[in-house]
This record gives structure tokens, sequence and C-alpha cells, in this order.
């Protein structure tokens, strides 16, 4: 498979999270970041109900859980994640507060207005950004908050490479003016938005799967679909290196209307 013809959506999703499994994060962020987007928030009290949709292995679970004092439900489609996650969870003392459940993000196992956060890092995208705003906004209570990062185009125009390879892995992908918008239609009133730092690619998403290649490509050495893996997801660091000006994360923090 040549590079340019790659796709995400071609991979075997147990190939996929056996891959990121091996990973803190399974995409760019930061505590930092989390942080962050959490300063934007009003009224954290003891009280809050927190879903974390699409939480991977739970990297950005645990920085919420420690700064926060209320209860989180972490959702994720692979049971080995959320394996993971809850692991950490006890390992940290946090297994009172935190709960990793197994669950699709379009199809939600929660009451209408049950929640006072959600968060998502990295995940909207699979079921798509415009769906997924007005879907989980049911979810909501009433002045609730949404906080996502979400893939985006810095500038309105970009070299055709990094267009094809975006655009192939994410239809919806436009403007951080574009998406503040479509926040907006959802029925969010826009509360704050900034882009994630390089380092949350590089060294944070980029750095640590160089260290579990190896190993990964050793378990599926007859495999040829986990060394195309491998490759696509080395072109990505590339067009990252080449490209960053032109796109990034960025999070988006809205208020439920």
């Amino acid at each position: 498979m040549k590079k340019e013809e790659m796709l995400i959506h071609d991979f075997d999703l147990g190939l996929i999270c056996d891959y990121f499994g091996r990973l803190e994060r399974q995409g760019p962020g930061s505590r930092e970041s989390t942080i962050r987007a959490l300063s934007f928030i009003d009224n954290i009290s003891s009280e809050l109900r927190i879903a974390d949709l699409g939480c991977g292995t739970g990297g950005q679970t645990m920085v919420l859980a420690q700064n926060t004092k209320g209860t989180i439900i972490g959702l994720d489609i692979s049971p080995d994640f959320i394996e993971k996650l809850n692991k950490n969870a006890e390992k940290l003392g946090l297994q009172n507060r935190v709960k990793g459940i197994v669950g699709s993000m379009d199809n939600l196992p929660f009451q209408k207005e049950e929640f006072d956060i959600i968060w998502s890092e990295g995940a909207i995208a699979i079921i798509g950004f415009e769906k997924g705003l007005n879907y989980w906004r049911d979810f909501l209570k009433k002045d609730g908050y949404i906080a996502i990062t979400y893939e985006s185009w810095f500038t309105n125009e970009r070299p055709a490479e990094i267009e094809k390879f975006w655009v192939d892995s994410v239809p919806e992908m436009n403007t951080v003016g574009h998406n503040i918008s479509t926040m907006q239609k959802a029925g969010y009133s826009f509360v704050a938005a900034f882009a994630l730092p390089e380092k949350c690619w590089t060294n944070n998403y980029f750095i640590p799967q160089k260290a579990i290649q190896k190993a990964f490509l050793q378990e599926h050495f007859e495999n040829k679909s986990a060394k195309a893996f491998v490759e696509y997801m080395n072109y990505e660091a590339e067009l990252y290196s080449k490209y960053k000006q032109y796109y990034g994360y960025v999070f988006y923090i809205g208020r439920k209307i």
C-alpha cells in the first residue's frame, strides 16, 4: 500500500487498539492542556458528574480526577483500554470516583441531562464533530459544559498533500472559526478555544510511538497490515513536521444554553 493510499479506516480496529494501548496517550495532548481547559469551567464542586467519552486508557481522565472532586465515567469501545483505565484509577487511589465502562460514543448508556461536563480529547471525529455536539448535548444539564479537542485547520488554504491526508481521515475537518460556529448552532455558548502546543504532538504522541513500534512489529511479524499501520503512523509524524503551521488539535469549550 502506498503512503498516499493509506487510510486510517483501512486498518483493523483490534490492531489499532493493540498499538495505541501500549501508549499512555492515544492522541496528542498533555496534562497542562487538560488543566488549562478545566480553568474555563465554573463551579467545579464535589457534586460534579463528568463523562469522558472516547477516553482511551485514561491519560486525561486521571488528570481530570486529580483536578476536580466529582465523579467521572470514562467510556471507550475498547475493553482493553477500559481495563487499563480502571487499573490506573486503582493505582492512583481514584477508583471511588473514576470508573471506566465499555460503550460507544454514538449510543450512550446514560440518562438525559445526567452530566455537568462532557469531556472528549481526540475522539469526536470518530462520530463527527457536528453529530457529536448535537447528540451529546442531550446528556448535559442546562448550563453544563462540553470540552473537546478536535483536528482543525489554522489557515483557509493549505498544501494538497496535507489536505488530502486529513480530509481522507476526518472529512468534516474545518477551520477554527467554522468549528466555533458549528458549536454555537448546536446549542452551546462559546466559552474558549486554544490550540494544543507542539509538544502535545511531538513529546507526548509521536516520540512515545517510536519506543513501542519494534515490539509491536515483532509480535505481529506475519501481519502485513501491522507493518503498513506503523508506516502510516510514521507518515503522519512526517506530515506534522512539514505542515504543522497549517493544522493541529484545538480545545473547544462550550456551555449548554
